[in-house]
């Protein structure tokens, strides 16, 4: 008889952190904003030869994730960043010819760089805009960079928004 309390006592102190963990934390307002404006008229951003609502969506928020997580970095304390996404063209495309059995496999290659077009707009704590404007950027090298994550599908388009966070959020912060 003695066991039942002793695995009551278990199982609570088990389920405790659970029950802690449940309770949600609140979280700090989001210093980033990342807007994708008309998504189904971008050049580029499918996951497959006739690509899907859920597999644009999927893309899209892949690359919203990353942006944030870069400008959180770079941001200097009290900034606000939004990004507005006029078009986006992923690198490599499908190339049908190739027959049915490639119709959802990406073909990379130098002649399809990938390119984003947006605006972004920075701000201070009061609101005062810092910084602005319109960017139109495209890597034609994407394919001669040493990547370190050859698995990720997004790994040339990161790498542009990498640096391009890095010289514009960056440098403001002396």
């Amino acid at each position: 008889m003695k066991t039942f309390p002793c695995l009551t006592l278990v199982l609570l102190g088990l389920a405790a952190p659970l029950a802690l963990s449940a309770v949600e934390t609140p979280k700090a307002p989001a210093r980033t904003e990342v807007i994708f404006e008309k998504p189904e008229t971008f050049t580029d951003v499918k996951d497959g030869d006739f690509g899907t609502d859920k597999g644009r969506d999927g893309i899209l928020d892949a690359i919203r994730s990353f942006i944030v997580d870069q400008a959180e970095k770079a941001l200097p304390a009290g900034q606000k960043l939004v990004v507005t996404f006029a078009d986006i063209d992923l690198a490599g495309d499908y190339e049908p010819w190739r027959g049915p059995q490639f119709s959802d496999v990406r073909i990379v290659k130098s002649i399809y760089a990938p390119r984003f077009k947006f605006s972004f707009k920075v701000t201070d704590a009061a609101g005062k805009t810092v910084k602005e404007g319109t960017e139109d950027i495209r890597d034609l090298a994407f394919d001669m960079r040493l990547t370190l994550d050859r698995q990720d599908p997004l790994r040339f388009e990161k790498d542009i928004l990498k640096d391009w966070i890095s010289s514009n959020l960056r440098a403001q912060k002396g």
